[in-house]
C-alpha cells in the first residue's frame, strides 16, 4: 500500500495558500528536502498554481454587460443588412444586364436598318413652329437635333444614376 507522510497535510496547506516556502519553518523545509512524498507534492502543486496564474492572467477581460449587448446588437444588425442586401445586389446586376442587352439590341438593329425612324424629328419643329438655325446642316454633329438628342440622353443617364444612388444609399 501507499504510505503517506504525516506532515503532508501541513505542506499542502502552505502550498495551497501560496505561503510555501516563505511562511514555513526551517524544520519543515528540511523535511520536504528529505521526504519524497512531500517534495513531489510541493513540485506538482506549485506547477499547477503557476499554470493556473498564467491562464487567469491570459484571459481577456470582458467589458460591461451593456457594451457586450450593444456589440451583439450591432453584429446582428450588420448580418441582417448584409443578408438583405444580397438579393438587392442581384436585382441591380440583373437590371444592368437587361439594360445593356436592350441597348446592344437597339444599336445592333439601328446599325443594320439605319436611322430612318429619326426623320420624323426633322419635321417636328415645323409642325410646332420652332426653327433651328442649322437644322438643314448635312453634318450629323452640326445638327441641332443631334445635340438635342445627346443632351436628352445625358439627362436620362444622369437621372438613372441619381436614382440608383438613392436606391442603394446605406443609412
Amino acid at each position: 500500500m501507499l504510505r503517506t507522510c504525516p506532515r503532508e497535510n501541513e505542506v499542502n496547506d502552505l502550498v495551497t495558500r501560496g505561503q510555501w516556502p516563505h511562511a514555513s519553518a526551517e524544520e519543515l523545509r528540511e523535511h520536504v528536502r528529505t521526504c519524497r512524498a512531500c517534495s513531489d507534492l510541493v513540485l506538482v502543486a506549485t506547477a499547477f498554481q503557476s499554470v493556473r496564474a498564467e491562464t487567469v492572467a491570459a484571459v481577456p477581460r470582458l467589458g460591461s454587460a451593456g457594451a457586450l449587448w450593444w456589440r451583439a446588437q450591432l453584429r446582428r444588425r450588420s448580418a441582417t443588412v448584409e443578408r438583405l442586401s444580397r438579393p438587392l445586389l442581384g436585382a441591380q446586376i440583373f437590371a444592368l444586364a437587361v439594360t445593356l442587352l436592350a441597348a446592344a439590341s437597339f444599336f445592333g438593329y439601328e446599325a443594320r436598318h439605319g436611322v430612318g425612324w429619326l426623320n420624323w424629328l426633322e419635321e417636328l419643329p415645323q409642325s410646332v413652329g420652332v426653327q433651328f438655325a442649322d437644322l438643314s446642316s448635312p453634318a450629323p454633329f452640326g445638327s441641332a437635333w443631334f445635340w438635342l438628342l445627346a443632351a436628352s440622353a445625358a439627362v436620362l443617364v444622369l437621372a438613372a444614376g441619381v436614382a440608383m444612388l438613392l436606391a442603394t444609399d446605406k443609412r
